[in-house]
């Protein structure tokens, strides 16, 4: 794979920085010849020192619905909103490592995203070249950094975060809605404390412990390996949450991995790597569009593993500034994080996105969730904040979205595609309907029927529609939280058929009581029975039911109606209250109505304007062409998984045994070759295939289980045909 990202000059800003990561550990190498800047970073790292104002008496689902009715939207603010304002919870920085060249002015830096390797050179004016190699271990719990200099000739320094001394006054008080709440200066711990001694002749051990709270450390270990012509840096971050004996236990790892040699290191890293890589490809004659989807794929494998926490919205690398993460680098349920994980299960990456069912089904974030059920909306079951902390904890925030009782379902969705992808009856049986049948028990628990017999929430919304007024209060349900009813029992029922439970009939009792979409004279979906949609916004929930969802088809007449003119009204609308990830999403929209054109026209929107120079997602238009008001550029990653998906469903798509190859390409990648290889498609099946001039020249399949697929193909006249397969 011969993808990189390269610079012929200083890198000035931490977001075009040299990403590297594991799921666990992260690092950003940027700066200057003279001064680079290694940027360290922990997924699980974090305050999660409960905001001031979630456990009042006030903070509850009922009186959110009173206050909604009463039209209260100062009180709605003070109570729901403020406690996001202060700087904690958050997730935290880590520290950094600094090399330090004297005489330095020239710079070389590439990633190789083959095997994630960064390589950097620098050199004087008169071309005498210093070659700096790093990875972060793709199967070991370390980074590693190779000077080819003898240690006494260039520096190097361990900082930690320039965090606000604990005797100081508390400042965790409001400060105003930003998209980074505080400086680290407004975090008050006790002092860092930093130990440096040698170990033996060529190892010297460097490392700071940082107490956050009485229950919560960590600390970055470095050992230092010097021979006569090279240095070797390798460092390890730990926590308290490792056991008693955890400094102990990471000075013997950094140590121990010291004596490894890099060149020996780097080969179980690579090799990782490389079975990484053979898992699913793509050649498309667009290259840049092709480079894109392997960043987006890789940024993946560095953010997400199993056995790790999920992905937030940094993943493993949290914003090297003086500020606090943009929006607390926390757990956005209401698109963010559900976005992060649209791609992997097609690109066959099953260990990099099972993490997000793995963690939710884990007993204590079930346990958070039956807790926050109980005492916020005063049900049964489970229900997740849709804005919360790593441990599940609510941060408030504007509470028409981020109390959003629906929200869950949308979590639900990531239960359902892994049983859809994998056919695995035991994933149903133990994790699946578990999940969705526990979530359907609070969600009933807040369901109310009208004069009419249909069910209806008390208070409804649309993210991000009206943003904190109290018009984002709509006339319930709105189209959001409908079709993610319509989704919660649809496969309630899908499962108690399979499963063959008592069940069912409730089931289908409940989905009985829900009305329809709500679809105007014009055939758009609206945002609820009496609003539309009248301006450009950056968030698609009205449309949810095309996609994430798909609950409407393509396929069917009048449901292709719906969604050409749901489009159609976006197109309208125009993109001016656009960020990077409603062009991802638009495109998503314009594969299903399988116009390729559009569909890759919006990636390439994305991918030139909306990232940085390393591709990394900074929400707004970075180039001020025009595209959006939006001109920001705080990180998060939902947008780059969002744009693999968009391309991969170009490629291919599966649902319910109907299988579409290569079903929204533009026309001039027909003149040309395109090929996928591995991805995924429904019952754990793996698909290949070739699509050249026009005519699919290659179909492999491998099926795991006997099936019957329908399939549609280009033939020879360019036109799409219809086949059926029976798999064995």
């Amino acid at each position: 794979m011969k993808y990189k990202i390269e610079y012929d000059h200083a890198i000035e800003r931490w977001e075009d920085s040299l990403p590297l990561g594991n799921g666990k550990t992260g690092c950003l190498i940027w700066g200057k010849p003279s001064f680079l800047r290694f940027s360290l970073d922990q997924s699980a790292i974090w305050d999660t020192t409960p905001p001031k104002g979630i456990s009042q008496p006030e903070f509850t689902y009922p009186n959110l619905v009173r206050l909604a009715r009463e039209k209260n939207i100062e009180e709605i603010r003070s109570v729901f909103d403020a406690p996001y304002n202060a700087p904690v919870p958050t997730k935290l920085p880590v520290g950094k490592l600094f090399l330090k060249f004297r005489e330095t002015e020239k710079m070389h830096a590439e990633l190789r995203l083959a095997d994630a390797q960064a390589e950097i050179r620098i050199s004087d004016k008169q071309n005498r070249a210093v070659h700096i190699r790093s990875f972060v271990h793709a199967a070991s719990d370390y980074g590693r950094i190779f000077v080819d200099l003898p240690s006494d000739e260039f520096g190097w320094e361990l900082k930690n975060p320039d965090y606000g001394d604990s005797n100081d006054k508390d400042c965790c008080g409001e400060q105003g809605q930003s998209l980074s709440h505080g400086t680290q200066k407004d975090l008050h711990y006790p002092r860092a404390v930093h130990v440096q001694k040698e170990i033996s002749d060529h190892h010297i051990l460097e490392y700071f412990t940082q107490p956050v709270s009485e229950e919560f450390a960590y600390g970055v270990f470095v050992c230092i390996h010097s021979c006569n012509r090279s240095t070797e840096l390798v460092y390890h971050i730990a926590t308290s949450k490792n056991g008693n004996s955890w400094i102990e236990d990471a000075i013997q790892l950094a140590v121990d991995a010291a004596h490894e040699k890099y060149d020996q290191a780097v080969l179980r890293h690579a090799a990782w790597w490389e079975q990484y890589w053979s898992e699913s490809s793509i050649d498309i004659p667009d290259k840049f569009m092709e480079k894109n989807w392997y960043l987006s794929n890789y940024f993946l494998a560095c953010c997400s593993r199993s056995g790790n926490v999920p992905m937030a919205l940094q993943g493993v690398w949290t914003a090297d500034t003086l500020e606090l993460p943009p929006w607390k680098g926390d757990y956005h349920n209401d698109l963010n994080v559900q976005m992060s994980y649209y791609s992997y299960l097609k690109a066959n990456h099953m260990t990099q996105g099972i993490v997000l069912t793995e963690y939710l089904a884990n007993d204590k974030i079930r346990a958070k969730a039956r807790d926050f059920a109980e005492e916020f909306y005063e049900s049964g079951g489970i229900c997740l904040p849709a804005v919360m902390t790593i441990d599940a904890q609510p941060l408030g925030g504007w509470p028409m979205y981020s109390l959003s009782p629906t929200n869950q379902i949308w979590l639900c969705q990531s239960f359902v595609d892994v049983y859809r992808y994998s056919g695995s009856d035991s994933f149903l049986r133990e994790k699946a309907y578990p999940y969705l049948r526990d979530t359907a028990m609070c969600i009933l628990g807040i369901l109310r029927e009208d004069s009419n017999g249909n069910l209806i929430l008390p208070i409804s919304s649309s993210p991000e529609i009206h943003d904190d007024e109290i018009t984002s209060f709509l006339i319930p349900n709105s189209n959001y939280d409908q079709s993610l009813l319509h989704y919660l029992f649809h496969w309630l029922i899908c499962f108690a058929e399979k499963l063959q439970l008592e069940e069912l009939e409730e089931w289908k009792s409940c989905y009985l009581k829900l009305k329809p979409l709500a679809v105007d004279q014009d055939d758009v979906l609206m945002l609820s029975g009496d609003e539309r949609l009248r301006e450009s916004h950056r968030h698609f929930s009205h449309a949810h039911a095309i996609h994430p969802l798909r609950l409407i088809e393509w396929d069917k007449e009048e449901d292709r109606k719906i969604i050409t003119a749901t489009i159609r009204n976006l197109e309208q609308l125009g993109t001016n209250q656009w960020v990077g990830f409603s062009f991802c999403w638009m495109a998503e929209l314009y594969t299903i109505a399988e116009d390729g054109e559009k569909a890759a026209e919006q990636l390439r929107i994305f991918w030139k304007h909306f990232c940085g120079k390393n591709g990394f997602h900074l929400n707004g238009d970075q180039s001020d062409s025009g595209y959006s008001d939006f001109t920001y550029h705080p990180f998060t990653l939902e947008a780059n998984m969002c744009s693999a998906d968009a391309l991969q469903e170009m490629l291919f798509f599966m649902k319910d045994g109907v299988m579409k190859l290569f079903p929204a390409v533009p026309d001039e990648w027909k003149k040309g070759i395109i090929k996928f290889d591995g991805f995924r498609g429904e019952n754990g099946i793996t698909v290949s295939a070739a699509l050249e001039h026009g005519v699919v020249t290659r179909l492999e399949i491998d099926s795991p289980v006997q099936q019957k697929v329908k399939i549609q193909i280009w033939n020879q006249e360019g036109k799409k045909q219809w086949i059926e397969r029976h798999l064995v």
